[in-house]
């Protein structure tokens, strides 16, 4: 019975997944750069010997790189709520059940607080910030 219960919830949530990632809008090309089509970096990111950080190649993938790695911990997160929330409320009576439960949504607080430290900390060591 569990385990067609939790296939149940694999299958409808790997249906959502696709249907989030049909919607997504596909990635623009920032320019052709030498006959190449790029959405990382733009072309005036190809820095020289006296360029600001800012302006190099090195910095558009580390703000692509920052800026999945985001949209993964939060997408990460709000599956151990939801999956969370079904342990919670299929618990009925049982305590060992909803330990786990709340031990889950912790854990997820806990992660989401110490990524957010994480990026002020980026912010504060790169100079002038990740986004500026």
């Amino acid at each position: 019975m569990k385990i067609k219960q939790t296939i149940k919830t694999l299958v409808v949530g790997a249906l959502l997944l696709i249907g989030t990632l049909a919607v997504l809008p596909v990635a623009n090309t920032f320019a052709d750069c030498g006959g190449v089509q790029t959405a990382i970096i733009n072309c005036e990111q190809t820095g020289g010997d006296n360029a600001p950080i800012e302006e190099t190649g090195v910095w558009g993938v580390l703000l692509l790189a920052i800026n999945i790695l985001t949209g993964l911990i939060a997408l990460a997160a709000v599956a151990g709520i939801v999956y969370a929330a079904i342990l919670y409320t299929s618990a009925g009576g049982s305590v060992e059940q909803t330990k786990k439960a709340m031990g889950i949504i912790t854990n997820v607080v806990i992660g989401v607080v110490a990524y957010a430290l994480m990026y002020a900390g980026l912010n504060f060591l790169i100079p002038g910030g990740i986004f500026t």
